[in-house]
């Protein structure tokens, strides 16, 4: 047994952050890089045990000593489960690739940069471990107060603005957050998470429940960047450090997600009401999410923008894969998420490549000017590929079992997925096109800014491509076999597992359950068979036209271009009216999306 290690990925490094703020000024600024590196790589290597671990029986770890006694839980406990213990390890190497990519970055602030980076990875172990529904509110605040930091990072105008913008709207959405724990709270007198489930039982028609509900998950899918809540993410990932931006798509907007999926299996799932609304309303949200970003993602020319609302996009995708409320939704979900991870970590560590190179990021104003760099630009490619739906690696292993299960409910669904994954891939290829072929028509003279050295990040040779060459590498080589299907199969079970979570924290019972034959992780349903990789290849084949679309249109017949583009001026004219870069209409937005969630319970 592991159990001792529990508290370790939190603990490991918050003290660490600590000593290399006391210790700054006697530490060379290469010795504090090393130190995050080994940190970061130590929390990693800890979670992985806790993982294996928790595979064989979920572990739960009472601080103090403070255990139950006759169902009531005064202390404060980690759950160690297969999903919490694996999303930390794949937290812990993504934060290893960002140390290894950031060798050096920032050195002008000292060791404040690593401190915050090493609580930041705490804080993210502690959300995905947390039995405690407060503690999970504190690990979450945690987490956002750093992100606001980091995001303001370069103290530079823009990214002040950036970082303002997504503190203001983050803010409500932990206030909402706080406001349902507060709400289950006082129904139920009970923090920890099996006892507020326990307690809340069947209950139905109980207005208080349905607010905390709202509040809660209000509060949850701000930090997933789920549309209307999603306002925040671009703003920030265009002025954030590139190591920083890692972090954002990588995980935590995903541990968004993540998190409203604890909540709802853990309290929730046994109201009728709740698990209607979550059902039918994520599910369109999802969709919606996934489609109307896909748009907007290919109306961009800013790189890291372009990056941003691509994964707003599959953020929907895996919304809407959660909402299926069952083991393959979730399961392909935590498949999707970690692939989709690697993919955006590597596309990020890109835009830092150019940024450090040519001192830009602007699709027009770099046109042609990384012609000699074809390694990155196969790279590039390579992830829009994916991203379009390519049929290898663990983000089509995730989709391939979500389109499955989807066809069975909704059969129409994984087409209209496969179409916004394919508007994410087109506008990833069209950069390598413009960026790295020197393709499309010349721009407008008007619109290309000059560069400007000052905004480049330091460049580091040894370290540019070694980050995202291992990351694309790692989502298509590591873990893609059925096996990774079975693992993730595993995980859901225990993560989806209402009554046998209660037990196991409030009872110390044994809930164990053997691994599933892989023939059980995928349905077949009204998908014919190999459906899921025919739909990835016209997604990728969809993506490349697309693409050559957006670069050749110029030379096609007028007529031809106009035909297309007519129907799509008014959607892109509405999307960017929308996105309008004021914080009151996101917060706007942001009330206008609880609003949804709460009419969807007076319907």
């Amino acid at each position: 047994m592991h159990l001792f290690l529990a508290p370790f990925p939190v603990v490991l490094p918050f003290s660490v952050a600590i000593a290399l703020l006391g210790f700054e000024r006697l530490l060379p600024k290469r010795a504090i890089d090393a130190a995050a590196i080994a940190t970061a790589l130590a929390t990693a290597i800890v979670a992985a045990l806790l993982a294996r671990q928790a595979l064989v029986h979920p572990m739960v770890y009472w601080f103090g000593g403070w255990r139950p006694n006759n169902g009531i839980a005064l202390g404060i406990s980690f759950v160690v489960d297969p999903a919490g213990a694996m999303l930390t390890t794949f937290a812990a190497l993504l934060f290893v690739a960002a140390f290894v990519y950031g060798w050096g970055y920032l050195d002008d602030v000292g060791a404040h940069y690593h401190t915050l980076m090493l609580v930041f990875l705490g804080a993210i172990a502690g959300f995905c471990l947390t039995g405690d529904i407060f503690n999970l509110f504190v690990f979450f605040e945690l987490m956002s107060v750093v992100a606001f930091a980091l995001t303001a990072a370069k103290l530079e105008a823009a990214s002040i603005e950036g970082a303002l913008n997504f503190t203001v709207v983050n803010m409500i959405g932990s206030f909402s957050l706080l406001g349902g724990i507060g709400l289950l709270y006082g129904q139920t007198g009970a923090l920890n998470l099996a006892q507020i489930g326990q307690a809340i039982g069947t209950t139905s028609g109980d207005p208080l429940l349905a607010m905390s509900f709202v509040l809660i998950f209000t509060g949850l899918l701000t930090k997933a960047a789920v549309m209307p809540f999603h306002f925040w993410l671009a703003d920030a990932h265009a002025v954030a450090p590139t190591p920083v931006s890692v972090l954002f798509s990588g995980i935590m907007v995903g541990l968004g997600l993540f998190g409203a999926g604890r909540l709802y299996w853990t309290v929730f799932s046994q109201v009728a009401s709740i698990t209607h609304v979550v059902h039918t309303v994520a599910l369109y949200m999802g969709v919606g999410t996934a489609i109307l970003a896909g748009l907007n993602c290919l109306a961009q020319r800013h790189i890291k923008r372009l990056f941003a609302f691509s994964t707003i996009s599959h953020i929907g995708v895996m919304l809407t894969g959660m909402a299926l409320l069952n083991n393959a939704g979730t399961s392909g979900f935590l498949l999707y998420l970690i692939g989709h991870g690697l993919i955006k970590g590597g596309l990020f560590m890109i835009a830092g490549v150019l940024l450090a190179l040519r001192s830009d990021i602007d699709e027009h104003t770099l046109q042609g000017r990384a012609k000699d760099l074809p390694v990155t630009g196969l790279a590039l490619a390579l992830g829009g590929l994916l991203l379009a739906g390519l049929p290898i690696g663990l983000m089509d292993a995730g989709k391939t079992i979500m389109d499955s299960a989807l066809a069975q409910q909704h059969g129409w669904l994984p087409y209209a997925l496969t179409l916004s994954s394919a508007l994410t891939g087109a506008a990833v290829l069209r950069v390598y096109g413009r960026v790295f072929l020197g393709l499309g028509p010349e721009p407008d003279k008007d619109t290309v800014r000059a560069s400007k050295p000052d905004e480049a990040e330091k460049a580091r040779p040894m370290f540019l491509l070694l980050g995202p060459v291992f990351l694309l590498y790692a989502c298509n080589c590591l873990l893609t076999s059925r096996a990774s299907d079975a693992l993730a199969f595993r995980a859901a079970q225990d993560f989806t597992g209402h009554q046998a979570y209660i037990d196991n924290v409030l009872g110390m019972t044994a809930t164990a359950t053997a691994s599933p034959p892989t023939s059980q992780l995928v349905v077949i349903a009204s998908l014919p068979p190999h459906a899921s990789s025919m739909l990835g290849w016209v997604g990728t084949g969809l993506a490349i036209t697309l693409a050559a679309f957006a670069l050749y249109k110029h030379r096609l017949p007028a007529l031809f271009t106009r035909a297309i583009g007519t129907p799509a001026t008014p959607i892109y004219f509405t999307l960017k009216r929308v996105h309008s870069n004021h914080i009151g209409d996101y917060v706007v937005w942001l009330i206008g999306g609880m609003v949804i969630l709460s009419y969807a319970f007076l319907i």
